[in-house]
């Protein structure tokens, strides 16, 4: 199931469209005005995102980065700290924003290879009640962990670091921009997977196909708080129902078929295993990413392959993507070619 242009794109889920009923949707989509609270689309998606994660209430966002700004805008002062991992995309894939528009310090926590961050680091980071130092206010977590192979934290884990942080008088946000993988990874409802988080943003981007946007959820008195953060940040939007009709339709007919995403990149883990050359890094992907390098023993460079690979009409990068748009039969051709501009 390749895109209209015959492409298989398999350099992220990023690289989603949305589907023909999502186009449908969202040229039929009612409207209103969004900063006056009047659009009612959206208002269906934040009251629908709110339920599947359990929460009181949810914000429509233009991108997963804003809606990670955001809850740490909102739950942060200027000059206070914020836990994060060393391979967490809020430190380094968002362009500084927290500390360039938020004043607030990253205390970098190392990442483990099961994407955790070790309860006794974080103990270990937390700042003492001390003039010289800023106050230590919140905890980040990501689930699915993307830079460490797209791997989930467990519902045993997140319950740990919540009650940790909570003992710590800190709060806890989840970066859990792919959380209905981590969810359908470990076949239980994102809302039992997230208990007891103070606040998580998840894509409608990705996986979930629709075109643009993200949603934050928490409390009532925390989203009321984040909708200020998000206008001073440029995220009031107005007839943005035309792209929550997707949303919507993301929640309620694309999660479950992740699975079939997961399948898929295993599929493909078994096969580039048997490509002399290629090395994974991710043997027995759990969700959608499969890394791999190559040998020492390949006489090709990365970026001559991916030439290679794009004049057969296959995109790729260090990190290989399943999504909507790729089927069993493009893991095959996948497979295929990449034996042929190995090996000939």
């Amino acid at each position: 199931m390749s895109f209209e242009n015959g492409l298989i794109d398999m350099r992220s889920d990023t690289v989603t469209h949305p589907t023909p009923a999502m186009r449908a949707a969202m040229a039929n989509a009612e409207v209103g005005d969004d900063v006056y609270g009047d659009d009612p689309t959206i208002n269906r998606l934040q009251e629908l995102a709110a339920e599947l994660t359990g929460m009181e209430a949810g914000l429509f966002v233009p991108s997963g980065t804003m809606g990670n700004l955001v809850a740490l805008l909102t739950h942060c002062e200027r000059g206070t700290e914020a836990i994060v991992g060393d391979r967490s995309h809020i430190y380094l894939d968002e362009a500084g924003g927290m500390a360039a528009l938020g004043g607030i310090m990253a205390g970098v926590v190392r990442n483990q290879p099961d994407g955790t961050l070790r309860p006794g680091d974080i103990v270990a980071a937390i700042r003492a009640d001390d003039v010289h130092c800023p106050r230590t206010r919140l905890v980040c977590l990501e689930n699915t962990q993307n830079a460490c192979g797209g791997v989930v934290l467990s519902r045993e884990y997140m319950r740990q670091v919540v009650d940790l942080a909570h003992s710590h008088s800190l709060v806890l946000h989840l970066d859990g921009a792919r959380l209905f993988n981590a969810a359908v990874a470990q076949h239980m409802a994102a809302r039992d997977l997230i208990a007891g988080v103070d606040s998580v943003m998840f894509c409608l981007s990705k996986g979930l196909c629709a075109p643009v946007g993200s949603m934050l959820c928490g409390s009532s008195n925390f989203i009321a708080e984040a909708l200020r953060q998000r206008k001073q940040v440029g995220g009031g939007m107005r007839q943005a129902g035309v792209l929550a009709a997707a949303g919507i339709l993301a929640l309620e007919t694309m999660v479950e078929r992740l699975g079939d995403d997961h399948r898929n990149a295993r599929q493909l883990a078994e096969g580039m295993s048997e490509i002399p050359g290629i090395v994974l890094e991710t043997e027995a992907p759990q969700t959608n990413m499969v890394y791999f390098h190559l040998s020492e023993k390949v006489n090709k460079t990365f970026p001559e392959i991916r030439e290679l690979m794009k004049q057969r009409g296959i995109l790729i990068e260090p990190r290989l993507v399943t999504h909507y748009w790729i089927d069993a039969r493009d893991i095959e051709n996948v497979i295929r070619s990449f034996r042929e501009v190995l090996h000939g």
